[in-house]
């Protein structure tokens, strides 16, 4: 009998009931709970700590096997439900954090008709993805993963537009946010992840999906009364050379299917991450969790660092006796400026190659060998430009070719897509530029976990960058998009997913009122200070000096503080912050702390707490802070040298569309 008695009790604590059609999950501090029904439809639903995340929402597949039609999640037999708890952590070199804590409870639902499906419980978020139990591949019609909430709350919506083509899902992945109630949303109109949710008692739900491969990736859509509702690109089936420049490839047909899955593949994760307080969705580590391990055995060669880039400033070289442009020249003159400011890396933007070709109808301007071993004897490598289409034509030949040669890298560009099929093209462009020892900037394209799995993936593009200033259109009294607001807006949810090649670093800023767009000699809104704090604040393991050498050279002072703020770090403290308003963080790198902050159009006061950082060694300070006429001219600062104390309160001023930045040993 005791025997007996131990069986039963050890079954019961492993497998759940079949009949249950109710399940619970906590995470393992106990304040986040899914409850998990599966009948008449398998739905998840979210609380926080008193408050409702997501109602009910349903999950459902549709899918073939062969000519058979399966369907998943409408009538869901549970066939056994296991628990797990798992308390782990991984090392993460080129994040900003040296190491993960991977701590979550998860229920694994085997059900009935070939499908198992994983929830997963942590302290700030929860997940779940489908995960195929049928032995032969699987075509998907469609996934439908449903967000409905308690009311019509406050958005932030990072809409689809500038489609490249006219194509529907051929868009570059940068939006700023429509900040409006979920009823207003575009019922017509594709969102991309992640998005926020106003949630009561200053809440804030993030969702968005998680560790996408052999997939396409997920866009959100109105859905009825206060929900979203998922959207994926089905696969194309044809395609020509266009978009802008025709540096695209446009799908001109797209199957009936989303994708074709292999045998037992694990969809992906379809998230929402909850904040108790804004400033929390600054160090949500949800994205990194739910990402494929680290497929590079060897990761020593990869190089963080900072690049000296070509294409924003116009190659823009004044007191030079050579004609600045896409020359030999002009780039020993960048490399020249890299090493004297201790940057890593130059990048030949687009140029230096054929429109068709990486090897052929190449610039005679541009003497590639020459300025390789003018690097080499420097110590700064070269970063080239490719469009995606030219980058997947002869891969393996092609990067081997110039990893002989000594390029560092690739920023590969106008993918413009997320569907299946390019996807599946990342992860091979990622594995063989590793083979290769070559790091990639992607462009184009936004974070979705093959930066975890192949960190020779050093940033991604998909944000509205420093860039859309040289176009950027002015109304009556000013700028017509707000820059200040989306960067203490993209701050909190684009960098969520994972690193952003934002570009900062203009040298010539300017006020709300004084502000153009200027395409050949391009302007910042907001203050110098807030361009500076960008650098310490905007995770990017590869992190441009956008704006010229000579712009940073009549600007050593602040071009020296650049220089010296690390690319990845060690630990991450939140100091503060509101999304759309303001941001207040710190981030360690060894034994020295780059504390940042930035604001929107609105002057405001901010207390800068020491005592936050739980460092009793710091004792000096660098600071740069919005000068007393910053407000007027926005290119004014000051520099201070201090002493500080660990308990120190610092009060800061930022000037409108301001900054401050410092850093603290």
């Amino acid at each position: 009998m005791p025997l007996l008695r131990l069986l039963f009790l050890l079954l019961a604590c492993s497998c759940l009931p079949a009949m249950a059609e109710d399940y619970q999950l906590a995470s393992p501090d106990g304040k986040l709970n899914v409850t998990i029904s599966t009948s008449p439809a398998l739905r998840w639903s979210i609380d926080y700590d008193q408050t409702k995340v997501i109602l009910p929402s349903q999950i459902t597949l549709e899918a073939f096997a062969g000519k058979k039609d399966v369907t998943f999640g409408r009538a869901v037999q549970v066939v056994s439900a296991s628990r797990t708890s798992v308390d782990t952590s991984f090392p993460t070199p080129f994040y900003r954090k040296a190491s993960v804590r991977n701590q979550y409870n998860q229920l694994t639902l085997v059900c009935k008709g070939g499908f198992n499906v994983e929830f997963r419980a942590y302290g700030q978020a929860a997940a779940y993805r489908i995960v195929s139990a049928h032995k032969k591949p699987l075509t998907i019609v469609d996934e439908q993963a449903e967000f409905v909430f308690a009311d019509n709350y406050d958005a932030f919506i990072p809409y689809v537009n500038d489609n490249r083509g006219g194509e529907r899902y051929t868009f570059s992945f940068e939006s700023f946010y429509d900040e409006a109630p979920l009823s207003a949303m575009y019922a017509d109109s594709l969102a991309i992840s992640p998005l926020a949710v106003s949630l009561p008692r200053g809440r804030k739900a993030v969702v968005l999906d998680a560790g996408v491969e052999n997939y396409p990736g997920m866009f959100l859509v109105k859905g009825p009364g206060n929900s979203l509702r998922s959207e994926f690109a089905p696969c194309p089936t044809a395609w020509e050379i266009g978009g802008h420049d025709r540096l695209n490839l446009v799908p001109t047909e797209r199957a009936g299917y989303i994708a074709k899955i292999d045998a037992r593949q694990a969809l992906p994760w379809r998230v929402v991450a909850v904040s108790r307080h804004d400033g929390d969705l600054l160090n949500n580590d949800i994205a990194q969790q739910l990402a494929p391990a680290c497929r590079i055995p060897d990761t020593s060669w990869i190089r963080p660092g900072k690049v000296a880039w070509d294409w924003w400033n116009n190659l823009n070289l004044t007191g030079v006796d050579f004609r600045a442009g896409m020359n030999t020249d002009t780039y020993k003159y960048y490399i020249d400026f890299a090493a004297k400011n201790h940057l890593e890396y130059i990048i030949i933007d687009e140029g230096w190659s054929g429109k068709e070709s990486l090897t052929e109808d190449l610039s005679p301007d541009i003497q590639l060998d020459e300025l390789l071993q003018y690097g080499r004897e420097r110590g700064v490598g070269i970063i080239l430009w490719s469009s995606w289409r030219n980058a997947i034509k002869n891969m393996e030949h092609d990067f081997a070719h110039y990893a002989r040669m000594g390029v560092k890298g690739f920023k590969v560009d106008f993918f413009d897509r997320d569907d299946q099929l390019v996807i599946r093209s990342c992860y091979e462009l990622a594995a063989c530029a590793a083979r290769h020892h070559l790091l990639l900037d992607l462009h184009g394209l936004k974070p979705f976990g093959i930066q975890r799995a192949y960190p020779n993936i050093v940033n991604f593009e998909g944000v509205k960058g420093l860039e859309n200033n040289k176009w950027e259109p002015r109304t009556g009294d000013g700028p017509l998009h707000d820059f200040p607001r989306y960067d203490v807006t993209a701050s909190y949810l684009r960098m969520f997913c994972g690193p952003m090649d934002y570009t900062p670093g203009a040298m010539n800023n300017a006020t709300r009122d004084c502000y153009f767009g200027n395409n050949n000699h391009p302007m910042s809104q907001g203050t110098r200070v807030h361009q500076m704090a960008m650098y310490a604040l905007f995770e990017a393991p590869l992190q441009m000096l956008a704006d010229s050498p000579t712009s940073y050279m009549q600007n050593q002072e602040c071009t020296d503080f650049i220089a010296q703020v690390p690319t990845t770090f060690d630990e991450t403290v939140v100091l503060g912050g509101k999304m759309g308003e303001y941001v207040s963080l710190a981030r360690r790198k060894g034994k020295a702390w780059y504390i940042s902050a930035l604001t929107n159009w609105r002057p405001r006061d901010l207390t800068i707490d020491l005592s936050k950082l739980n460092d009793s060694h710091i004792s000096t300070a660098e600071i740069f802070s919005d000068g007393v006429n910053a407000d007027k001219d926005a290119k004014d600062y000051k520099k201070t040298v201090r002493s500080v104390k660990p308990t120190d309160t610092l009060e800061v001023h930022l000037a409108p569309g301001g900054g401050w930045t410092a850093i603290v040993k």
